[in-house]
């Protein structure tokens, strides 16, 4: 004999599933900092070769991407930007 699933049950389990299993998969890795372990090709694009690209976070407080310089006497997060100097932001949903 087969145990009965409830329908209420099935139905939460059909909705809540997928959305569970795509929340997992959508979160990008990131380190103790909060910095990205591999930034997207599209951002590697945009931002200008003179900064440090190992270490790239997303600010949630402006939607902006701000990136580890490493100076000679301290390490500061700094605004990741474009080659003409524009910074490089997430548009707010």
């Amino acid at each position: 004999m087969t145990p009965r699933i409830r329908p209420a049950f099935k139905a939460l389990a059909m909705i809540a599933g997928p959305l569970f299993l795509a929340s997992c998969a959508t979160a990008p890795a990131v380190d103790a900092d909060g910095a990205y372990a591999e930034l997207p090709e599209p951002l590697l694009a945009l931002a200008a070769p003179y900064q440090n690209l190992n270490k790239v976070r997303l600010d949630r407080t402006d939607n902006c991407f701000w990136y580890l310089h490493d100076g000679p006497v301290e390490r500061t997060w700094l605004p990741l930007r474009t080659v003409n100097g524009n910074p490089i932001c997430q548009a707010s949903s």
